[in-house]
């Protein structure tokens, strides 16, 4: 009779000691394979919960920033980079300084890639005498291409372009002299014609006519020459002056830079505030769940600890019975010609079987009500039981929890002698 029908036949005798091997051991697997259930599912919804409020954050930040470009929008450019001799109450007095500044000044800062600007345009920007009409306006001369510092740009701006030969009236200019979009006008000896005509913005913007910079150059004798350059701040800088002067001074230095203060300015810091309470909340979030898990994992360990030396002992004391109530047996194989070493075989092969089945049963069971104990985290609640590596482990776990519990019975009956067995019997 081979060892494996003497095994199996062992099994099918006993199936109560068998059956109550199979629980310890499953009950130990168990408790092992629900507890990382647990502890795999809880890093997952951690994950999950922290995803959801960077999303969320993220909304908001959406939100906010669109609010932020719009005023921004409205309100132009506001950074105003001004020569350093051009007198600030003039320059607030008239909206427009009477000092100069070499255009190149525009190249420097275009070549330096600043971080803190997106978009710069210069501008020439003086009040004249408009001899075809009589009127005083004020002249603004722009750039027709947009000064964009590549790096940083993120967004349109509606930029004035106007070309060579184009103009852009203010609306009292338009309404005044009855021109529309496309009319030919004659300004300081030179044909134009009417590119747009800007709605009604209850400012001296109203008195105002956009010609190309190099025009207004050429109309001003001033060729070269310009007073502002209009910037707009990129978002890591926003409601950050001082960090914009310091860059925009460091590459031209005594150069002045001042902020158009409006209601931008607490639309930025109300974005720059929900920015920093959604990272602290999500900061927050994951030291909880940090905590949680760190508690759990203490009491998991524990509980895996206790249930795993319970388990062993009971298997022990079981595989103790079964040697016991095996005696006549082992003593009439012996006496068949059954070596120790195979007695100690019969034994451990034993252990081995209820350690695989067990392990097994152990891994589905722990898995589901380990599954089922915790929130679900999306539509995968129950993949962890398809976790092949972690059944694997389990297995594993289980049979060297059988074996080591067997291994010293086992031992017993290997080394009994079958003369003594048989006499006492």
């Amino acid at each position: 009779m081979t060892i494996s029908r003497l095994i199996i036949r062992e099994i099918l005798h006993r199936k109560l000691n068998f059956a109550l091997g199979l629980l310890s051991v499953a009950v130990a697997v168990g408790c092992l394979a629900g507890s990382l259930t647990l502890m795999r599912l809880h890093d997952a919804r951690t994950q999950t919960i922290l995803v959801q409020k960077k999303i969320e954050t993220q909304d908001k930040m959406r939100i906010l920033e669109d609010d932020v470009r719009r005023a921004m929008q409205k309100l132009g450019f506001n950074i105003v980079i001004l020569p350093e001799d051009q007198n600030l109450s003039d320059w607030y007095a008239d909206d427009y300084g009477q000092k100069h500044m070499p255009e190149e000044y525009l190249s420097r800062l275009r070549q330096s890639e600043i971080v803190t600007i997106e978009h710069l345009v210069p501008r020439l920007r003086q009040k004249v005498r408009w001899p075809e009409t009589k009127w005083s306006v004020i002249l603004v001369g722009t750039s027709d291409k947009k000064a964009v510092n590549p790096a940083s740009y993120s967004h349109e701006l509606s930029l004035e372009e106007v070309p060579r030969g184009k103009i852009v009236l203010g609306h009292e200019v338009q309404q005044g002299l009855g021109l529309n979009v496309g009319d030919r006008v004659r300004f300081m000896g030179n044909d134009f014609v009417v590119q747009k005509c800007n709605g009604e913005s209850g400012s001296e913007e109203d008195m105002t006519v956009w010609i190309n910079l190099q025009e207004a150059q050429e109309l001003l004798n001033k060729k070269g020459l310009i007073n502002e350059i209009l910037a707009f701040e990129c978002r890591s800088a926003w409601a950050n002056l001082p960090k914009v002067r310091a860059e925009i001074t460091r590459i031209l230095p005594g150069a002045q830079v001042i902020e158009k203060a409006s209601n931008v300015l607490a639309k930025v810091h109300a974005y720059t505030e929900v920015e920093d309470e959604g990272k602290a909340a999500i900061e927050r979030e994951r030291e909880s769940m940090a905590q949680l898990r760190a508690a759990r994992t203490r009491f998991i360990r524990i509980l895996i600890s206790l249930v795993m030396v319970i388990c062993l002992v009971w298997i022990a004391l079981l595989a103790v019975g079964n040697v016991r109530g095996r005696r006549t047996e082992i003593g009439i194989l012996r006496t068949l010609g059954f070596r120790s070493r195979q007695i100690l075989c019969i034994f451990l092969s034993r252990a081995i079987v209820i350690g695989l089945f067990g392990g097994i049963l152990g891994f589905f069971a722990g898995s589901f009500f380990g599954s089922n104990w915790s929130e679900p985290v999306g539509e995968s609640r129950y993949e962890w039981m398809l976790n092949f590596k972690l059944l694997g482990f389990a297995v594993c776990v289980a049979v060297a929890i059988a074996v080591a519990a067997s291994w010293l019975p086992a031992i017993i009956a290997a080394r009994q002698d079958p003369a003594v067995v048989l006499r006492q019997d």
